[in-house]
């Protein structure tokens, strides 16, 4: 242990004193990862937590809230949903979901968001559709050109609250 930093030294200067008595003893020689560079990475405040989470193998989703999560899965479901093999199981992992929904629904946690459900025969009739045209493509070369995608509501969207206001009642 040091000794108590002297009131007449300034704290830097008494700083700077005991990093050169340190040297002079050879306290910073042989030490790992001498002479190498520095490591190149993320920079930033949030950058020790990625390297952990990386290291651990831990997707940075599941730090998110349960309302953000599960908004993020509603959006991915389509694409979910594509790669399943029977409408039996398009319709379960759809019933999970909206399950999960519900529950948190019955007591929220996180930020305040809303999150619709799922229309089951929504998605069963979107994944007859990816179903369908999967053979359909035999080559690559025989496909069109993408188009642009645009983004549709699952569900049809109810006016916005602030629309409701303006409405007089009977």
């Amino acid at each position: 242990m040091t000794e108590r930093k002297p009131p007449e030294i300034s704290f830097t200067s008494w700083i700077d004193q005991q990093i050169n008595e340190a040297a002079e003893r050879g306290a910073f020689d042989n030490l790992p990862g001498a002479g190498k560079p520095l490591p190149r990475g993320e920079t930033g405040g949030d950058a020790w937590l990625r390297n952990y989470l990386a290291r651990e193998g831990v997707a940075a989703e599941e730090l998110l809230p349960t309302p953000l999560r599960l908004r993020k899965e509603r959006e991915r479901l389509a694409e979910t949903v594509s790669g399943l093999r029977t409408e039996a199981e398009v319709r379960e992992v759809v019933r999970d979901l909206n399950r999960r929904i519900m529950e948190w629904r019955r007591i929220p946690t996180g930020p305040s968001i809303f999150l619709a459900l799922v229309g089951e025969e929504t998605m069963v009739s979107r994944w007859r559709e990816a179903q369908a045209a999967a053979p359909a493509a035999p080559t690559a070369q025989a496909t069109p050109p993408a188009r642009p995608r645009t983004s549709q509501p699952a569900e049809p969207s109810r006016p916005r609250w602030w629309h409701r206001l303006g409405r007089t009642r009977p």
